[in-house]
């Protein structure tokens, strides 16, 4: 998996251009969403199933955070459509990943699916908390995945400006998360995921970073407009 394209089940356009991206897996986005959205989610979920042919994409759900209480209503959503991983933001390390994988076994054991049939990706850089949390996702879960670097939550919570500089240079605590995102993955035996380049216009900026990301031991990286996968998907190609 190179490319992970993050879209909203709600908008109908966005949606099926995801489709038509070349993305490896699509990211449908709960976080925050409105009531109906689950409706809109379990839809969109089996419009992925259905055209799945060959490598057509892997179908992972962004739930909302465990300290919400809204993932338990966001798993008995889509547990059903049996999508392939679900996307933990905000993860706090090992203890939230076993605590989500315990309730995606019960919901899973309701659907008549196997043990361990959803993956998990933790969103695992979101929270300060969790920059100190992430030796600790080793021998968690086995339906662990990857960990996915996160910038922007992560300096929101520390009321920084941003993820970067006036320069457009990722700043210290940026570069510190990012390595520290990635010695976690590779002590868990999980692939890194990198954050998504904010700045869809930007095709030579995205291309430097997506470099730089695959040059120091990330596995993909996550999209945030399908013009962006091509240049994720070539960058992140096995050699």
């Amino acid at each position: 998996m190179r490319s992970l394209l993050l879209v909203s089940p709600e908008d109908d356009h966005a949606f099926t251009a995801a489709l038509e991206s070349g993305a490896d897996a699509i990211i449908l986005d709960l976080v925050g969403a409105p009531t109906h959205a689950a409706s809109r989610a379990q839809s969109a979920a089996r419009l992925v199933v259905r055209r799945r042919r060959g490598r057509a994409p892997l179908l992972i759900v962004r739930v909302d955070p465990l300290a919400t209480g809204l993932a338990g209503a966001d798993l008995d959503a889509i547990v059903p459509v049996r999508p392939d991983g679900v996307l933990l933001p905000k993860a706090e390390g090992g203890a939230d990943v076993m605590r989500l994988s315990a309730m995606l076994a019960a919901r899973e054991a309701l659907a008549g699916l196997g043990d361990g049939t959803i993956g998990i990706i933790a969103g695992a850089t979101d929270t300060p908390a969790g920059l100190f949390d992430l030796g600790s996702y080793r021998d968690s879960s086995t339906r662990l995945a990857g960990l996915a670097l996160g910038l922007e939550d992560l300096a929101n919570a520390l009321n920084a400006a941003g993820s970067r500089d006036g320069s457009g240079n990722l700043t210290d605590l940026s570069r510190l998360a990012r390595s520290l995102c990635l010695a976690g993955a590779a002590a868990a035996g999980v692939m890194a995921i990198d954050a998504p380049f904010l700045d869809p216009d930007d095709g030579a900026g995205l291309e430097a970073e997506a470099a730089a990301a695959r040059r120091d031991g990330y596995s993909a990286k996550i999209a945030i407009h399908p013009a962006q996968v091509p240049v994720i998907n070539r960058i992140f190609a096995a050699d």
